[in-house]
């Protein structure tokens, strides 16, 4: 059990809302979430796990708007989501064996690594082209992409929608909306095989859950209407700014190179 403050865990709670609408729109939101909860003194792999909670709601949240609109075309990705299940399963259960301070180490080189990623990718197509890989080749990047969300989680639906507009050929919006299908896919697998591990802070992460559905239903609601403009930015100066917070930190590994 972690003992948080009032202040600490409202922090916490608005950064679920804020990852939840940048998610819906652009993905990595758990860029956002993550820092925040290990900077509040929540544990690696605690953090990842109740992070996956949270995301779980917020992610079939912004599912279930995206399919009621049109978007989702749950034929053509079961079998890609059925890889990405599996190999998300893979990675969450592959986590729970890496020693906590190597994660502490590796997650905020992570978190810069997504920034960076985020600030530099060039923008993606708004309409449908021709796919360059076929249902097999999506389902081997689904699988790969999956076991990434399991291991670490953000970015995890950036990259799921760059795939789907660079590789499946898809029109962004189509391709925002097929990812959260993927993404539920990979959340769900992980957050079992964490369940499993006795690894989710329960009250925390269906609090987190209550913000992330809001802020789902606000980022899907915006990219429906609007797309994804401004978004990127957004999370680029909020991971930055929680990253350094976390860096903040006397004893955080990656300052001990430095001292």
């Amino acid at each position: 059990m972690i003992d948080l403050s009032f202040d600490s865990a409202l922090f916490i709670v608005t950064m679920a809302f804020l990852a939840g609408g940048v998610d819906a729109i652009a993905g990595g939101g758990g860029l956002l979430t993550i820092p925040a909860l290990m900077a509040a003194g929540v544990p690696p792999v605690a953090a990842l796990a109740t992070n996956k909670l949270q995301s779980t709601f917020g992610t079939a949240s912004a599912f279930l708007r995206y399919y009621r609109a049109g978007h989702v075309d749950l034929r053509a990705f079961l079998i890609p989501a059925a890889a990405a299940f599996g190999g998300s399963a893979a990675g969450a259960t592959a986590v729970q064996f890496v020693d906590p301070a190597f994660l502490a180490f590796v997650v905020p080189v992570l978190l810069i690594a997504m920034g960076l990623y985020f600030l530099l990718a060039p923008p993606m197509s708004a309409v449908d082209r021709h796919a360059l890989l076929g249902r097999a080749g999506m389902t081997t990047v689904a699988a790969g992409i999956g076991f990434y969300d399991g291991f670490f989680g953000p970015g995890t639906g950036s990259f799921l929608t760059t795939a789907l507009v660079a590789l499946g050929g898809l029109g962004l919006v189509r391709a925002i909306a097929n990812t959260k299908f993927l993404n539920l896919a990979t959340n769900l697998a992980g957050l079992i095989a964490m369940m499993a591990g006795g690894k989710v802070l329960w009250a925390l992460g269906l609090t987190m859950a209550v913000a992330s559905v809001l802020g789902n239903q606000a980022g899907a609601w915006f990219a429906l209407r609007y797309g994804g403009k401004g978004a990127r930015l957004l999370l680029v100066v909020m991971s930055f700014a929680l990253t350094a917070k976390l860096l903040a930190d006397p004893a955080n590994p990656v300052r001990t190179l430095f001292d």
